[in-house]
């Protein structure tokens, strides 16, 4: 990840109600920005299901910088960064 420097991103969960071994997110839910296992996974998640061929370097990067950048932070739930990026790829 570009920002792994261990300054930007969370690795370890430490309220009861985090999952580091984060695997699902529905669409409702909110994506926290800070939690790296959550960045991690909507990004493998967006490149698969939204990216046609196999998603390069490049293409990871750019969702991961369009998140932390771009993305309004009124957009919150998984679903509405999802749409945000869709809408605003060539853009960016």
């Amino acid at each position: 990840m570009l920002y792994d420097d261990g300054k930007y991103y969370k690795w370890v969960a430490k309220a009861d109600h985090d999952n580091p071994y984060y695997t699902k997110g529905t669409d409702w839910s909110e994506l926290n920005r800070t939690e790296g296992y959550e960045i991690l996974y909507f990004i493998n998640h967006f490149a698969d299901k939204h990216v046609s061929g196999a998603p390069t370097l490049e293409t990871y990067q750019k969702i991961e910088k369009m998140i932390r950048y771009d993305v309004p932070h009124n957009q919150r739930t998984h679903k509405k960064i999802a749409d945000w990026i869709i809408s605003n790829w060539p853009r960016s």
